[in-house]
């Protein structure tokens, strides 16, 4: 995939700390960039004379053709974070980003059945459009959605979510908390953790009945939640993740470890945009580094084992990853690996970015 300049259509302030970013999709780009509910998009800008990528979730309802697809990112400041503070501080309505067509495998295609999320901050934008989407298409589904904030002031896209409740008053089940608010009514104030959820989803729906549970967030409440919804009993194929703000990095102690382990002379073969190339492994790098070195145009964005976007199907040879956020079981055990997390184990590995 290949980024395309897009021009920035909107620049709405949702609180203090997040705005949400429209781009107009041109009508030749349409089929380019019509998403699946929960995909994510990287954005690329020169910020000071050094690119700089980041991935932002799709807000907005997937929109089948022929109609124009809707393509909203919702951007929360992160300190010290370089592109989030250029969107939130410079970005305007007709300024030119570059943007990767949609990707991202944490996604629901609208079908019928029960279905639930539970998400903290930012981790409401792919979820918006997941259950947007899901309530406008099938009348045979409902979708309960348990979201935590820090103050009801900081919480993306409420008018939203309150729109959906209007619209779908008998299919859609909202509980909002606040981890650092009190309010009059509603739940008590605190973090949404592990014990809580395990009393608290119990009371809300049915939780054996839930054909799918979307957990999105922080790290800290996505693995509270996955460890609350494995002792209520349900099966690991029935939980989707996708985690927001971890380190930006390994720890050295990890990386140099990693570093070790990496056979001298190690070669790497990677197929990419159906061209194939064999490079030697340069010390203590990752599979990414290494094709990156090499091949300008592999795909990436976040570099810390979270977005997915580098994932590659292993064809041969052993790798080690430092960490993965992004990959499903299913997508480890059918040999998908992270390129930026990745250092060969063995003398020769061979990747396929295309598969």
């Amino acid at each position: 995939m290949r980024f395309h300049p897009l021009r920035v259509r909107a620049v709405e302030r949702l609180t203090d700390d997040s705005v949400a970013v429209t781009f107009a999709v041109p009508p030749e780009l349409h089929d380019t960039f019509r998403h699946v509910p929960g995909q994510h998009v990287t954005l690329r800008r020169e910020l000071d004379g050094v690119e700089v990528r980041r991935t932002y979730s799709i807000c907005a309802p997937a929109v089948p053709p022929p109609g124009e697809p809707v393509l909203r990112v919702g951007i929360r400041l992160v300190e010290g974070g370089a592109f989030s503070t250029y969107a939130l501080k410079e970005l305007s309505a007709g300024d030119t980003v570059e943007v990767m067509p949609p990707t991202g495998r944490f996604t629901l295609r609208p079908r019928p059945g029960r279905f639930a999320a539970i998400v903290g901050g930012s981790g409401i934008t792919p979820v918006l459009s997941i259950a947007s989407t899901l309530l406008a298409e099938r009348p045979d589904a409902r979708f309960c959605l348990v979201r935590s904030d820090r103050t009801a002031a900081s919480a993306m896209f409420l008018e939203e979510v309150a729109e959906l409740k209007d619209r779908h008053p008998d299919r859609f089940h909202l509980v909002h908390t606040l981890s650092r608010e009190e309010r009059q009514a509603g739940l008590p104030t605190g973090r949404l953790d592990t014990e809580r959820l395990v009393s608290l989803l119990p009371a809300l729906l049915p939780v054996a009945d839930v054909d799918g549970w979307f957990l999105c967030g922080p790290h800290g409440l996505v693995d509270g939640a996955e460890r609350a919804l494995t002792a209520l009993g349900v099966p690991a194929s029935a939980i989707h993740q996708e985690i927001f703000h971890v380190d930006d990095t390994p720890s050295e102690t990890g990386a140099r470890a990693s570093a070790r382990s990496a056979p001298a002379g190690a070669k790497l073969t990677a197929t990419l945009g159906g061209r194939m190339g064999v490079w030697p492994v340069g010390d203590g790098e990752t599979l990414l580094e290494t094709v990156l070195r090499n091949r300008s145009d592999a795909p990436y964005a976040c570099k810390g084992g979270v977005c997915g976007t580098c994932r590659v199907k292993l064809v041969s040879g052993e790798v080690r990853m430092d960490r993965n956020f992004a990959l499903e079981p299913d997508e480890v055990s059918a040999g998908y690996v992270l390129a930026c997390q990745s250092r060969p184990a063995t003398e020769t590995v061979e990747v396929d970015f295309d598969a």
